[in-house]
């Protein structure tokens, strides 16, 4: 038998949850080769022929607006290594009935694009940091660079309509005894500090479920200094978000993925660099839609082939399950 009939103006999902939010990788190249996400060397770059043009971005995009999606982060590899990145920035904005646009950054190349991302209408950063430390930052990302991340930081603190968000992911062993330091950074720049979950998304990033720091027992040590409010829960918001009891500047946010998923109330779908639609980040399977991009497909039939998409998405990562299996990508090509 059918299922049931797919509305015609929704990214409707057959578990009954709507997709509001696309993440847009730009590129897979990256100037980090942080240990969760990629291998030191041996990636094979996409050329410049796979990759999605501004122009196909932008219809597709539109496309995607038209049908419910509200939101759009514009992520990587790390895609200020795009050039002309103001130019697509200007036109997402434009696009009617999008009520957001942001990005996900290493932040080294701010300094020197902050100022023409804002004047395209650029408002909302996270910058990946995962440590504070010169020499685990440098072992983290296998790069010396903490103190250009700050600049760029720096540069966008000129703007007082900017939000910033910094995304903190948490490794046993490595870097969970720096959860109070973050957590001051947070109070004394009136940022928010997110720490996400250690997730397995890299080629060679041996993780273990031990390896995980759930983000409960970092928001306990971090309250025994800073009492703290509960803001909001998870849910069509990926952060548990929590507020200092004692300050209304700052806070902090933890991504829970792997100790308390989200997954029945996700709202998010992702479009890689090269064109393809993923469900979910730990898809196993992908979409294509850059070829009915370039086979003269009407708006009409990419905006029914997304729906399509989007209807079967899968119910949940399956990250605690005994027959996970990684997604074939890694984290650097399907997109921050």
């Amino acid at each position: 038998m059918p299922g049931p009939a797919i509305p015609e103006t929704s990214l409707l999902d057959q578990w009954g949850r709507s997709a509001e939010k696309l993440r847009i990788s730009i590129t897979d190249r990256c100037n980090f080769r942080c240990t969760y996400c990629m291998p030191e060397e041996g990636l094979n770059w996409l050329n410049r022929e796979a990759i999605l043009s501004y122009e196909e971005i932008l219809r597709l995009a539109r496309i995607f607006v038209e049908l419910g999606i509200r939101q759009i982060r514009l992520t990587g590899g790390e895609p200020l290594l795009r050039k002309d990145l103001p130019v697509l920035v200007k036109q997402l904005k434009a696009l009617p009935l999008l009520e957001g646009l942001s990005i996900t950054t290493n932040g080294v190349l701010l300094k020197k694009q902050a100022q023409a991302l804002y004047q395209a209408g650029l408002k909302s950063y996270n910058i990946s940091l995962d440590s504070l430390d010169p020499v685990r930052f440098s072992q983290a990302v296998r790069r010396d660079a903490l103190s250009q991340v700050f600049e760029g930081l720096q540069s966008l603190a000129q703007f007082p309509d900017v939000t910033i968000k910094i995304n903190v992911v948490v490794i046993r062993g490595f870097n969970e005894h720096e959860a109070v330091d973050f957590a001051r950074l947070a109070q004394e720049h009136d940022w928010e500090v997110r720490f996400i979950e250690f997730m397995p998304l890299g080629t060679d990033d041996h993780w273990q479920q031990q390896m995980v720091v759930s983000g409960d027992s970092l928001r306990q040590t971090i309250a025994e200094v800073y009492p703290l409010q509960l803001r909001s829960k998870a849910g069509k918001h990926p952060a548990e978000r929590w507020r200092f009891q004692d300050s209304d500047s700052g806070g902090l946010g933890f991504i829970n993925s792997v100790s308390a998923p989200f997954c029945e109330a996700c709202n998010r779908i992702r479009l890689t660099a090269d064109g393809q639609i993923r469900t979910c980040l730990f898809s196993l399977k992908e979409n294509d839609l850059k070829i009915l991009l370039r086979n003269g497909s009407s708006d009409a039939l990419i905006a029914e082939h997304i729906q399509q998409i989007v209807w079967h998405k899968e119910a949940g990562h399956g990250i605690n399950q005994a027959d996970f299996q990684r997604p074939a990508r890694s984290m650097s090509s399907i997109g921050g």
